[in-house]
């Protein structure tokens, strides 16, 4: 599933390096801290290999 925006895209490239011990887990905030446990490894990569350009910075509302 590709990010919707480069900030969810930032979110996951977090909780995959987290995930993978590249960083400590209780350094995640928000969006990364539950994605790490609610999403597969396979799904984060997915998600934080999306490319950012033309992307927002974050997802409209509607």
């Amino acid at each position: 599933m590709p990010a919707k925006s480069a900030a969810q895209q930032k979110a996951a490239g977090a909780a995959l390096a987290a995930k993978r011990g590249d960083m400590k887990k209780n350094e995640l905030k928000g969006a990364s801290k539950s994605m790490e446990k609610s999403m597969s490894e396979s799904e984060l990569e997915d998600m934080a290999s999306t490319k950012r350009k033309g992307k927002p910075e974050h997802k409209s509302k509607h």
